[in-house]
């Protein structure tokens, strides 16, 4: 008999490897496996197959077990919305209280960099989140039992009837978020796009006549909508004739293909001249670029530790550190976000217990974080990190993908913001994709560990290079940044991104929306928290014209579903008093305007950017 429950005891089981895949907490999987998977157990007892099997489960079994799994959910939110207020009981020590707060509350960074507050939404708040849930959890549930008696069509892909024996490629519970929640709100993703990703796009209209299952275009577009989504930091996504002449050139010259990895025949002298400049821009020995920046922490990683191996990773780091850590083989621990303390633990504890069942020293201790949390917009804590990391003798690995060309007065990162020497981090990875307007990847640091990339990596054996056009691009957004160019075009572009990252923050805080992140991050989220507002924020913008990007469970935590800001420096200051303005009506019309901190003279004044920048 098939376990229905089955994909949540690998899920269970994924944590104990990585507490954090994709934002989800692995005190919400723990949840949901305690809840959910009591509702699946009832279902499976009645000794069929899934409900997308082709036999129908008797009426008079499936509502008694359709009810009491849906009481079961419900309980469960209850519970969890108790704990989360403080009136049930936890089984948290006191140690981790206070390291949940040293997480949560006020950090100071180092120099001219304010601290970061996660404010947390009021009661009402999370009881509304917790209730929308579980309402959505229920129809949902509600609509499966339609299905499986046969009064309602089921359009995701089922087995067919000469296969319900085999073991199923499709199983229910997998498939219950897509089906029931997802499907209904698909329309706010994957908007197609008919013009130039730039500060203002083209978008093609699209309309569903089968609740969101599949779209239909119409053959007219949306025109002059504000792109406050992509990750276009420094406006480098552009289509200035003048500033692509040089590429255009390339491609002429190499064509767009290299057809060959970079050990065999697909080192051009293009390549050759990008990694030496992508490394004198940085400040370290040498750099090895990559044709897609999702690989190169992926394919690299395994490459950098092994077994008999510990990596300390950041509760909120991205899927591709995820993913290249659980591919490595080594051991991972989790450490709270940006909490030195809990890291400083681990590390102790780590060293003296030593390897698991043998005790044995480990071989490298690997600690990876971000530059910029692209879902929080937090900085890492990056001088106590490297002061962590030589008191026990650790490796860093620091991803730029967010703050390479964003932060810092050169745009070198948070390695210039922090004014920290590039040779205390071991190993620096960023990406081209978003304040380069190109694609791809890069590792950065000593020549030794670069020139053992270039024969060990997975990236550099079997993945084709980097396009000869796309290597271009890069070279002239750096020379363009460092001035190498003959204009001051690059100091322009890293001012004005500063400038409207401060005016734009400074005015949502007033408004009185809850935000997270750095005073100095380009990434601006703004918490929306109940579902249903989420879908409804994301329609009312469109409607006027702007474009953002709405994310919710399971990539955020089920309490902090957010609308994510991406700042630009190619955004003017009209488009931004438009956002606002729009944004002001939207949060008044739909509740959103849920802090209640107040903003001091003091905070407007660090925020003012209104003035003329230094000549």
């Amino acid at each position: 008999m098939v376990q229905v429950g089955g994909w949540y005891d690998r899920l269970l089981m994924e944590t104990l490897t990585h507490r954090e895949h994709n934002g989800l907490k692995c005190k919400e999987v723990h949840n949901y496996h305690n809840t959910i998977k009591k509702g699946s157990e009832l279902i499976a007892a009645s000794g069929q197959h899934t409900l997308e099997s082709s036999e129908h489960v008797p009426m008079l079994v499936a509502v008694p077990l359709y009810l009491r799994s849906c009481v079961v959910i419900l309980f469960g939110y209850l519970r969890d919305f108790l704990k989360t207020v403080g009136l049930g009981k936890h089984t948290q020590t006191q140690e981790r209280k206070e390291q949940r707060k040293h997480v949560r509350g006020p950090e100071v960074t180092s120099g001219q960099h304010r601290q970061e507050v996660f404010e947390k939404a009021p009661m009402h708040v999370a009881v509304l989140t917790y209730m929308g849930f579980g309402i959505v959890t229920l129809f949902g549930y509600f609509r499966d039992f339609l299905r499986a008696v046969g009064l309602e069509k089921c359009n995701l892909a089922q087995e067919r009837e000469e296969q319900k024996d085999f073991v199923p490629l499709y199983q229910d519970f997998e498939n219950f978020y897509t089906r029931n929640l997802y499907m209904r709100v698909r329309d706010n993703w994957n908007r197609p796009l008919c013009s130039l990703p730039g500060p203002v796009v083209d978008l093609m209209e699209r309309v569903s006549d089968d609740y969101n299952w599949t779209f239909r275009l119409t053959g007219r577009a949306i025109h002059n909508v504000i792109n406050m989504g992509s990750y276009n930091y420094l406006g480098f996504a552009e289509n200035n004739a003048d500033y692509l002449e040089t590429v255009a050139d390339k491609a002429h010259q190499y064509g767009v293909g290299v057809c060959s990895t970079r050990q065999e025949t697909g080192t051009l002298d293009i390549h050759v001249e990008l990694e030496y400049l992508v490394a004198r821009f940085i400040g370290v020995e040498s750099s090895m670029v990559f044709g897609m920046g999702f690989a190169t922490n992926s394919m690299n990683i395994p490459a950098l530790v092994g077994k008999g191996c510990l990596i300390l990773s950041d509760e909120l780091n991205h899927t591709s550190l995820i993913l290249g850590a659980r591919l490595s083989g080594a051991t991972v621990k989790v450490f709270k976000h940006n909490n030195m303390v809990h890291l400083e633990k681990e590390l102790r504890d780590s060293i003296c217990s030593g390897q698991p069942r043998t005790h044995r020293p480990w071989r490298k201790i690997l600690i990876m974080v971000e530059g910029i949390f692209s879902m929080e917009g937090s900085v890492v804590r990056l001088p106590e990190l490297i002061a962590l990391k030589k008191k026990y003798k650790a490796c860093l690995y620091l991803d730029e993908a967010h703050s390479i060309g964003a932060v810092g007065p050169g745009g070198r990162g948070v390695t210039e913001m922090f004014g920290v020497n590039p040779a205390d981090v071991d190993v620096m990875m960023g990406t081209f994709t978003k304040s380069f307007g190109a694609a791809g990847g890069y590792i950065a640091g000593k020549k030794d560990l670069v020139d053992y990339l270039r024969s060990q990596s997975h990236s550099a054996m079997y993945t084709s290079s980097m396009s000869p056009p796309v290597a271009e691009q890069i070279i002239r957004a750096i020379k363009c940044i460092t001035g190498q160019d003959g204009s001051t075009e690059g100091m322009r572009r890293i001012r004005q991104l500063s400038q409207n990252t401060r005016y734009f923050r400074a005015k949502v805080k007033k408004m009185g929306f809850i935000i997270y992140g750095n005073e100095d991050s380009p990434v601006v989220p703004i918490l929306l928290y109940m579902p249903g507002k989420v879908v409804a924020f994301a329609r009312e913008m469109l409607e006027r014209k702007i474009a953002v990007v709405v994310v919710g469970f399971p990539a955020t935590p089920i309490t902090e579903a957010r609308a994510r800001f991406c700042m630009s420096a190619a955004h003017t200051r009209d488009m931004l008093d438009e956002v606002l303005h729009h944004l002001d009506e939207v949060g008044d019309g739909l509740g959103l305007k849920f802090s209640r901190r107040k903003q001091s003279c003091w905070s407007d004044l660090c925020n003012e950017t209104d003035f003329e920048p230094d000549g």
